[in-house]
């Protein structure tokens, strides 16, 4: 049977998004005129939460899970592959696609989908496996619920002429025409054989150097580390003295008593003179994964710091940091212990 149909009606709507790329910004402070200049990235592995992503070049991937969608507080703001985000445009945000690839997308609860192109890292929250722009959100009817279970669906021929216009300094606007041709038959498909490109075998290891006399290990006393896990309860006290509630603070620890997980990074998104502060920010910040407050000291005052993590590198933990700041969070930031 022909695709010929098939393809045509891909066209109309990659058409209509790429109209909706050179709209004008709704907010954020982007200007829709301002060329968008991304590359083309696949990026090494990563951990977040405990969880390794490894990204790799895929053409053919299917994948079925929860979708949500993020929009006005990303709008503008830089994507992973460097582009800018346009809430307007369909796209959408994997944790290990290589950037940019199409994929289409499936309302499993109402049979609706849209095709919206990768340019994103995330979501990172348990179960999810695709962030979606605001426009294509709207399209599978997601926004007023937040999530939906979704069936994730590689396009191979529109993901390898993305890729080839993307090599090429190619952007959005580049990569949207381009797969309006394929669609409507007025471009070749790449040979699925140039998807991944052939590695050169690795040169053959130097001469192994002389060996050396190793010194001998001394032996080194263990890393001295007090931690209190128990939650504890913290009395929120009124104007007039009177206890108004009970927060529970997991894991609140002294300066002088603390070093939990020695070396690990983490995102700090606020530092508050009160408990009570502290655990509404936390509480606000829980979907972007695990989160801390602990208690130190700053001019010989307490301080409750809201920290996400911990994260296994920095580059992990700027992911996070990176999503929350465009979420509205400014001063969110990676720390290390």
């Amino acid at each position: 049977m022909s695709r010929f149909p098939v393809r045509l009606g891909l066209a109309a709507l990659l058409m209509v998004s790429l109209g909706a790329c050179g709209s004008s910004s709704k907010g954020g402070g982007a200007s829709a005129a301002a060329p968008q200049r991304g590359t083309y990235k696949i990026g090494n592995p990563y951990t977040v939460e405990g969880v390794v992503y490894t990204p790799k070049e895929e053409f053919n991937r299917v994948e079925t899970g929860v979708a949500s969608w993020y929009g006005p507080g990303f709008h503008g703001k830089s994507t992973a592959n460097g582009e800018r985000y346009d809430q307007s445009d369909r796209t959408a945000a994997h944790r290990t696609l290589q950037m940019p690839s199409i994929v289409r997308v499936t309302n499993l609860e109402n049979g609706q989908s849209t095709v919206v192109r990768i340019n994103d890292r995330g979501p990172f929250a348990r179960s999810r496996v695709i962030d979606l722009s605001r426009t294509a959100a709207e399209e599978l009817d997601v926004v007023g619920k937040g999530t939906a279970r979704v069936r994730i669906e590689q396009l191979q021929a529109e993901s390898l002429a993305v890729k080839e216009v993307a090599l090429s300094g190619g952007g959005p606007a580049e990569q949207h025409a381009a797969v309006a041709q394929l669609s409507s038959g007025r471009r070749t498909p790449a040979a699925a054989s140039r998807a991944v490109e052939v590695a050169a075998p690795p040169p053959p290891p130097p001469p192994a150097p002389p060996a050396q006399p190793q010194p001998q290990p001394q032996p080194q006393q263990p890393p001295m580390m007090v931690w209190n896990g128990a939650p504890q309860q913290v009395v929120v006290e009124t104007n007039n003295g009177a206890p108004a509630s009970s927060v529970t603070v997991a894991s609140l620890v002294s300066p002088a008593a603390s070093a939990p997980n020695a070396g690990a990074f983490y995102v700090q998104t606020g530092a508050f003179s009160t408990a009570e502060n502290a655990e509404r920010q936390r509480d606000a910040v829980r979907s972007y994964g695990a989160t801390e407050v602990f208690r130190g000291s700053a001019g010989g005052r307490d301080v409750f710091r809201v920290r996400l993590g911990p994260y296994t590198t920095s580059d992990a933990a700027g992911i996070v940091a990176d999503r929350l700041k465009r979420s509205g969070y400014g001063d969110a930031r990676v720390v290390a212990n």
